[in-house]
């Protein structure tokens, strides 16, 4: 039984792997935000002991329900202090690995959600 379309109407990814995401096909080495409104922006950070506020003000800033953060190569949570301009705006978040918030931002997105998902690329070199 068939449940999800062929192709879906809105940014997705169309691959991963180390280091790298593809988004509708462009490969892209840094890390970034996607959202099912159409809007993809870079996210900077590197590592995920660069993250900070700020970078959850730029997802508190986007016109969406739910963000799936993928913390990287590995499960890792934000400070929920982090998270304030977020949660006085009542958006979701769900940390996965990078992998696992690619596939379930691409499943959310092609059901309609207002979905983004905020993906902390790591170069190959750095742990």
């Amino acid at each position: 039984m068939k449940l999800q379309p062929d192709r879906i109407d809105v940014p997705s990814v169309t691959g991963y792997g180390p280091g790298w995401v593809a988004i509708q096909g462009e490969k892209i080495h840094h890390s970034v935000i996607i959202s099912s409104n159409g809007a993809q922006l870079d996210w900077p950070c590197e590592r995920f002991e660069d993250l900070g506020p700020s970078h959850f003000v730029q997802l508190g800033e986007l016109d969406v329900e739910l963000v799936i953060f993928g913390s990287g190569r590995s499960l890792r949570f934000a400070s929920p202090a982090w998270m304030q301009a977020m949660m006085q705006k009542r958006i979701g978040l769900e940390t996965m690995d990078t992998q696992a918030a690619c596939r379930t931002y691409n499943i959310l997105a092609g059901e309609g959600r207002k979905v983004a998902a905020a993906l902390l690329i790591e170069s190959q070199n750095k742990s």
